[in-house]
């Protein structure tokens, strides 16, 4: 088909969600061992870098769900909030 692009999405542009799965799939790939050497790299470093943008995408949600307050005296703390 021509114009479709064979290229794996940009991790950076990627949901944690399609991240998150996309990594699963590499490690079951992986795990497998029908994989050749020099896929098995490239998969191994595809998934580092994955498991980089998924640790990312949590600190950035953890930053979001924070509580900022200050004390009485002034001093300003963050604490995690009481999300149900």
């Amino acid at each position: 088909m021509a114009g479709q692009s064979t290229q794996p999405p940009k991790i950076d542009k990627m949901s944690f969600e399609d991240a998150l799965a996309e990594l699963e799939a590499i490690v079951r790939r992986l795990e497998s061992g029908e994989v050749k050497l020099d896929d098995a790299i490239a998969a191994y470093e595809r998934g580092a870098s994955l498991r980089a943008h998924c640790e990312a995408k949590l600190r950035e949600a953890q930053a979001k769900v924070e509580k900022i307050t200050r004390d009485s005296d002034g001093t300003v703390t963050a604490e995690s909030a009481d999300i149900q």
